[in-house]
C-alpha cells in the first residue's frame, strides 16, 4: 500500500492490571502500525488497577512520542476509559482493543480493509472465544441486551476489538452520564456497522477482570440505561395480568348468576392476590431503576476524571492535571 493512501490511526487501549503485557503489546502494535498506517498514536488510559501499569505507560511514553497515557483518579470502568481515550485521539481512524493480548494486533489490517469497503464501524468478532462456559453464557446475555439497545444485528458480534471513523465521535462529544456503553454511543452517529471474524488468542497472563456478575450487571445497565424495553415488558405483563384478573372477575360474576353463591376456595383467591402484588412490585422495581438513573444524571457525575497524563498536549495541559478535569476536549 502506498504511504499516501494509508490512513492515520489512533489506537485506544483501556489499561487495567496489565503491567506484564503492555510492553509486548506495544512491540507488536508498533510493528503492525508501521506497515499499515501513514502516522499513528497509541493512547493508553489507566483505570487505577493498583499495579505497576502506570509506571510502564510512563516508560513507553518517555521512549516513544507517539505513546500518550492518561490515568484516572479512581476506577471508573472499561467503557469510561475508552470514552476518555477516544476523546483524546487525533487521527482519522480509531482502533480499540484490550490490553491482555487476546486481541491480536496483527489482525488490525483486516479491520482496516473492511472499513475501506464503505462501513463506519467494523468489529473483530472472535472465531473461537477463549473464555469459560459461564463467562460465554453471560457474554451472550450481554450481547442480546446490546442488540436491543443498538438496534443492529451486528450487536451479536460486538467485541472490544473495533475500528471506526473519527467523525462519528462528534455524535457523543457532549455525553456526560457515568453509565457508558461505547457500542451504543457509536449507533448515535451511524448505522453502517459490520463485523469480520478474527483470531482470539488465549490469555497467557493473569485472569479476566470481567466476571459473570459484572457482565450481567453490564447487561442490566444497557437495558435500563439506553432502552425502554424493560418498561415495555412491565407494561405487557401488567396488561396480561389485568386481563387475567378480568377473566377471574367474569367467572365469579357468571358463577354467582348461575348458582347464586360465592366462589369457594380461599387459597385460589389468595394466590391471585399474591400474583398481582408481585407483578406490581416488579413493575415498580423497573420504574425505580429508571428513576435511579435519572437521579444519577441530574447529579451531573462525570464519566471519568483524569488525575495524570504522561506529557503536555497542544493545549498546554501539564503532566499532573487539575483534580476537577473530567474530560479531554474534542479537537
Amino acid at each position: 500500500m502506498d504511504d499516501a493512501t494509508m490512513p492515520t490511526i489512533s489506537v485506544v487501549i483501556p489499561v487495567y492490571r496489565s503491567e506484564h503485557t503492555l510492553a509486548a503489546l506495544y512491540q507488536r502494535l508498533t510493528t503492525v502500525l508501521t506497515s499499515c498506517a501513514r502516522d499513528y498514536e497509541i493512547v493508553l488510559v489507566e483505570d487505577c488497577g493498583g499495579d505497576g501499569s502506570w509506571r510502564v505507560i510512563e516508560e513507553l511514553s518517555g521512549t516513544d512520542a507517539r505513546v500518550r497515557g492518561y490515568r484516572f483518579t479512581r476506577n471508573f470502568g472499561q467503557h469510561n476509559a475508552l470514552l476518555c481515550g477516544i476523546r483524546a485521539a487525533n487521527h482519522e481512524i480509531v482502533v480499540t482493543l484490550d490490553d491482555d493480548l487476546q486481541n491480536p494486533p496483527e489482525e488490525i489490517p483486516k479491520l482496516l480493509a473492511k472499513l475501506g469497503e464503505g462501513f463506519d464501524v467494523v468489529y473483530g468478532a472472535p472465531e473461537i472465544e477463549q473464555h469459560g462456559f459461564l463467562r460465554d453464557k453471560a457474554s451472550r446475555i450481554t450481547k442480546l441486551a446490546l442488540q436491543n439497545a443498538m438496534g443492529a444485528q451486528t450487536a451479536r458480534h460486538v467485541s472490544a476489538f473495533r475500528a471506526f471513523r473519527m467523525p462519528i465521535r462528534a455524535a457523543f462529544a457532549n455525553y456526560r452520564s457515568p453509565l457508558v456503553s461505547i457500542d451504543v454511543l457509536l449507533t448515535w452517529g451511524t448505522t453502517r456497522f459490520t463485523h469480520i471474524f478474527v483470531r482470539h488468542d488465549p490469555r497467557t497472563v493473569g485472569a479476566s477482570n470481567y466476571t459473570v456478575r459484572k457482565l450481567i450487571t453490564h447487561a442490566l445497565n444497557l437495558m435500563t440505561g439506553f432502552t425502554t424495553l424493560p418498561l415495555q415488558f412491565a407494561s405487557i405483563i401488567g396488561f396480561a395480568f389485568a386481563f387475567f384478573g378480568f377473566l377471574v372477575l367474569a367467572y365469579v360474576l357468571v358463577n354467582y348468576a348461575i348458582h347464586g353463591g360465592g366462589v369457594p376456595g380461599f387459597p385460589f383467591l389468595a394466590s391471585i392476590v399474591a400474583i398481582f402484588s408481585g407483578v406490581q412490585l416488579f413493575a415498580l422495581g423497573i420504574i425505580g431503576e429508571y428513576l435511579a438513573r435519572m437521579h444519577m444524571r441530574t447529579m451531573d457525575r462525570p464519566p471519568y476524571l483524569i488525575g495524570y497524563q504522561t506529557k503536555t498536549d497542544v493545549s498546554g495541559v501539564p503532566q499532573r492535571m487539575a483534580r476537577d478535569l473530567n474530560s479531554i476536549k474534542v479537537r
